[in-house]
């Protein structure tokens, strides 16, 4: 119990910079939203299983990648950590730009024409693996909770939660969205959302980069 103590902080704090993440408004989840407007509340589940399919493969490639670069070179944890902690800075500067715009989230259906379920299901997929920013999200966000030293279970845990998280939120999107008026209360919240998220990522970046181990 006392070694597995050790490792929920990281955990956590990876789930929260996540969860974070996907509650700002970006490609994802503005793909979600447009799609459950303008097409449907199914298409939009669907679409939202894609791109939760490419948060589980992010996940995974980057704990993979992470583990292996570690454990055979020593100094990466400095370079991962300064620049995990750099990225997580730039997240939160963006994150208060944001807040301070006057401009609201522009959720459009997604061009190309209608497709079937698994044609929307393919695409989220798509979207998540093909944004070029993807993978410094997740190299940021999974050295928040994976130490050198962490056992398989943390990798592991942190994979299933993302993953998890993934289909909820954008499922959540997906359902929520499928009704006009929850852009109005989604507009009206942002601002508050994008300061929280810079808030929390200037707090991650700090503790990433002045942390000992």
């Amino acid at each position: 119990m006392e070694n597995i103590m050790v490792y929920l902080p990281g955990i956590a704090l990876a789930y929260s910079a996540f969860l974070l993440a996907i509650i700002s408004p970006g490609p994802n989840s503005l793909a979600v939203i447009g799609t459950s407007m303008g097409v449907g509340r199914s298409s939009g589940i669907a679409l939202a299983l894609g791109v939760a399919g490419g948060s589980f493969v992010w996940a995974l490639l980057t704990v993979v990648g992470l583990t292996a670069v570690l454990a055979t070179y020593a100094w990466a944890l400095m370079a991962i950590k300064i620049f995990g902690g750099c990225y997580l800075l730039w997240l939160a500067y963006k994150s208060f730009k944001a807040a301070a715009s006057a401009h609201d989230i522009d959720a459009q259906e997604m061009a190309g024409g209608r497709r079937t379920k698994f044609g929307y299901a393919r695409r989220g997929f798509l979207v998540q693996m093909t944004n070029p920013k993807a993978a410094l999200s997740w190299v940021a966000i999974i050295s928040l909770g994976l130490a050198p030293d962490a056992p398989l279970w943390v990798g592991v845990a942190i994979i299933a939660g993302t993953t998890l998280l993934s289909c909820v939120i954008y499922g959540l999107y997906a359902v929520a969205f499928s009704t006009p008026i929850m852009v109005s209360i989604y507009t009206k919240s942002r601002r508050y959302v994008q300061a929280t998220l810079g808030a929390f990522f200037t707090f991650a970046g700090i503790k990433l980069l002045f942390s000992r181990t």
